[in-house]
């Protein structure tokens, strides 16, 4: 059958096309799949920097693109309940610290997940300590100095910003009121970012957080960390005293930083994914970095990790109970 010239050029433009949408098909799935990294508090906060920094060498480790997904809110427990929904085929995990996996559950009653059966341990990568720091407005440059300065302004009141409500700083803040005889109380913000946000304008004149938290407007002269908890002096603040060496001793056990993913997600899955953790923590850059932020960078096995959660679960859980506080 003889075909006309018209009739030869359509065929031949149906073929390109056709061979076209095969390559374009192969050069999607060939695409690598991208990961989440889920994130319990807002942008610009110390937990989004950590995350962000290690997000940015995963990918080459993973060869596979890993985005950092803000889910802030309730003291990342919407990210928690975020990461118990996500199917576990290997693209969601949940980097996270101490409160969100092991003191939420131990003060509300419905968190919407549970640590020990919906979550499973990938690696921890650092460890770090919470602090007390005051605002530039307030002219205490000590722990002494401090509560010199809240009695001074009648009847001992003042008010401390906390990044989360009923978490480790809430507590540390009746803790230290009771040592001194203050009648101060927590205000809870969701996060870090914008409670650091209300110090930086004097809207509050201090705040409990963790080091990453405060470290860069310290550093900047901005803000002043006047103690810190852990059994030792902090690297990155060697001039801050420890609240042992203040004399309120019983918080040496320090919290955690860790990754997790939904139960179930394959082990040669979560094994690849914490064996990518320990390569980029020991990448020169990544460890000055995070030293830097206040963090003691180590890893930790999935196993490891697992183990210091039930610890530090179990000696919150002591003292909470022992403070009375109800879950809510």
């Amino acid at each position: 059958m003889v075909r006309s010239p018209v009739q030869r050029f359509s065929r031949a433009l149906r073929n390109t096309f056709a061979l076209g949408a095969f390559l374009l098909a192969g050069l999607v799935q060939a695409q690598p799949d991208t990961i989440r990294l889920l994130v319990g508090f807002p942008p610009g906060g110390g937990t989004d920097a950590i995350a962000r920094t290690l997000a940015d060498k995963l990918k080459d480790q993973l060869g596979t693109p890993v985005i950092v997904e803000n889910r802030a809110g309730a003291g990342g427990q919407l990210a928690a309940q975020t990461l118990k929904a996500a199917p576990p085929d290997g693209r969601t995990f949940f980097l996270s610290h101490d409160h969100t996996i092991s003191i939420l559950p131990l003060v509300v009653k419905n968190p919407g997940f549970d640590s020990a059966h919906d979550f499973v341990a990938v690696a921890g990568f650092a460890t770090f300590v919470n602090a007390l720091a005051v605002s530039g407005g307030t002219p205490a440059k000590s722990m002494n100095e401090y509560v010199a300065w809240v009695r001074s302004q009648g009847a001992g009141k003042g008010t401390v910003g906390v990044p989360a409500p009923a978490s480790v700083p809430e507590f540390l803040v009746k803790l230290i009121g009771q040592k001194y005889a203050l009648d101060l109380q927590a205000a809870p913000y969701r996060g870090s970012a914008p409670m650091m946000g209300d110090m930086l304008g004097n809207q509050i004149s201090a705040g409990v957080g963790s080091v990453p938290d405060f470290i860069e407007n310290h550093k900047a002269g901005k803000i002043r960390v006047v103690a810190v908890l852990g059994g030792a002096r902090q690297a990155a603040l060697p001039d801050v005293p420890t609240f042992a060496e203040l004399g309120l001793a019983g918080f040496e056990d320090v919290p955690y930083y860790g990754i997790f993913a939904p139960t179930g997600t394959p082990k040669a899955t979560i094994d690849r994914f914490s064996e990518a953790v320990a390569k980029v923590i020991a990448l020169p850059e990544v460890h000055e970095r995070l030293t830097a932020m206040g963090l003691t960078v180590g890893y930790m096995s999935p196993q490891q990790l697992a183990s210091r959660e039930r610890a530090y679960a179990q000696t919150w859980a002591r003292i909470i109970k022992a403070s009375g506080f109800q879950a809510q």
